[in-house]
C-alpha cells in the first residue's frame, strides 16, 4: 500500500500554502488532520494536517512516538516512510481513519492522556472545553 495517496498529498499541501499567521498566535489556522500515519509494530503514530509550501517533505502534525509524550512539530515524509518497527514493518496509513475534529482538539486530548487519543466522547468533550475557553 502506498504509505499517501496523490489526493491526500495534494490536500497537505494545498493546507500547507494558506496564508496561515505565525503558529501560536489566535489567528492560526487549525486544520483538521487529513492524514493518520503509524507504526503497526512499534506504537508510534502521527496526525498530519498540511506539509510546508518550500519543502513538501516537511509535514505538521501531532507526532506521537509511544513514549507517553506527544507534541505538535515538524517531522519528514521520508523519514515515517524509512522507519521500521521491532517486526521490520514499515509505518502504514490507517485507512480507516477519519479525523472528527481539528489538530487543537487531539493536541489537547492527547495531552491529558500522554497518547493521541481518537475515543469520540473523550475528543467530544476536549473540543467543547476549547470553545468554551475561546468564547472567554
Amino acid at each position: 500500500m502506498k504509505l499517501l495517496t496523490d489526493t491526500i498529498i495534494d490536500q497537505l499541501r494545498r493546507n500547507g500554502e494558506r496564508q496561515a499567521p505565525v503558529k501560536g498566535t489566535d489567528d492560526e489556522f487549525d486544520f483538521v488532520p487529513v492524514v493518520k500515519l503509524f507504526t503497526p509494530d512499534a506504537g508510534a503514530t502521527w496526525l498530519l494536517t498540511e506539509t510546508d509550501p518550500d519543502d513538501p517533505d516537511l509535514a505538521f502534525g501531532l507526532c506521537d512516538l509511544g513514549l507517553g509524550y506527544p507534541e505538535l512539530g515538524y517531522v519528514r515524509l521520508s523519514e515515517i516512510a524509512s522507519i521500521r518497527g521491532r517486526l521490520g514493518l514499515p509505518a502504514e496509513r490507517d485507512r480507516h481513519f477519519t479525523a472528527r475534529h481539528t489538530l487543537s482538539v487531539y493536541a489537547r486530548a492527547a495531552s491529558r492522556a500522554d497518547c493521541i487519543v481518537e475515543n469520540s466522547s473523550t475528543l467530544d468533550h476536549v473540543a467543547a472545553m476549547l470553545a468554551e475557553e475561546r468564547r472567554r
